[in-house]
């Protein structure tokens, strides 16, 4: 492993790390990061399944990617509620897309279509039902778990690049018991110091554009 790529598997496991055992905590640090990371790999999607072009495989996907990526990243810097919305969504999303992947569907239109419903509802329920903090804390602890795993199986060499744009965390999940193991124990892990860590500590919600 050369020093660039040490360096690089280091602050992505330090990265998810602090997502798992203090992302509420640092929640506005980290939302614009991952808002942007999320928004970039929904704008490929997107473009992907409507226009049948290859998963980054072009350079105006990339540029679709970006801009998705950097105006999530910029409304979640600003909006507290579209914040914890698209923190919400995305965990719906992942799993609308996940549970069909796993069932044998190829990721395509209705795969696609159903995580963006799936998405929009949790996140709904999330704002109305009033649980952003818990919602916040728990998928803190699964996305950093997610970005461990990650780190993990591109570090380690064992797939290629292909096979680390297909989801590998539900790959490792689905085919492993000790990577699904691992999952549950430290998710479950983050979510546990978290709550303790945030039992008087509330996140103010804020609107940075009306301050300016």
């Amino acid at each position: 492993m050369g020093l660039d790529l040490l360096c690089m598997t280091l602050i992505s496991l330090f990265f998810g790390l602090a997502l798992v055992f203090a992302g509420y905590r640092m929640l506005w640090i980290f939302l614009p990061i991952w808002g942007f990371f999320f928004g970039f790999g929904l704008g490929a999607q997107t473009l992907q399944v409507l226009f049948g072009v290859g998963f980054l495989s072009t350079i105006t996907s990339w540029v679709v990617g970006f801009f998705m990526g950097a105006m999530v990243s910029l409304f979640s810097y600003l909006f507290y509620v579209v914040a914890v919305a698209v923190l919400s969504g995305s965990l719906g999303y992942a799993l609308g897309v996940g549970l069909l992947t796993a069932i044998g569907l190829n990721f395509g239109f209705l795969v696609w279509l159903v995580g963006i419903v799936v998405g929009v509802v949790v996140a709904a329920l999330v704002l109305i039902l009033d649980i952003q903090k818990y919602a916040v804390i728990a998928i803190t602890a699964i996305d950093g778990t997610a970005v461990i795993i990650f780190t993990l199986l591109a570090s380690s060499g064992g797939l290629s690049p292909v096979e680390l744009l297909l989801n590998p965390v539900q790959l490792a999940i689905q085919n492993s018991f000790w990577w699904l193991l691992f999952f549950v124990v430290v998710a479950g892990g983050g979510i546990l110091v978290q709550l303790r860590a945030s039992r008087a500590y509330e996140i103010e919600a804020y609107n940075r554009y009306a301050e300016w």
